[in-house]
């Protein structure tokens, strides 16, 4: 069982593939470097609480569900 931190990651790519989207109009979207974004999906790196809300926001997705604390 993945741990809520590897789903994060995985969901966040995820969807960022299914928004139809690219890493740089989301890193403009959120106020920070499309390699900052990339970063949140391949590395340890975690954004700011501003910042994951903004994606969250960007992405059209609950909290809950790219945390892995809900499926839907």
């Amino acid at each position: 069982m993945e741990n809520n931190f590897e789903i994060f990651k995985t969901r966040l790519r995820d969807e960022i593939k299914q928004n139809g989207t690219t890493v740089k109009a989301i890193a403009e979207s959120i106020g920070v470097s499309p390699e900052m974004v990339t970063q949140y999906y391949t590395t340890d790196k975690m954004p700011s609480l501003e910042t994951f809300v903004k994606l969250c926001k960007t992405l059209d997705v609950s909290a809950d569900y790219i945390l892995g604390l809900d499926e839907f």
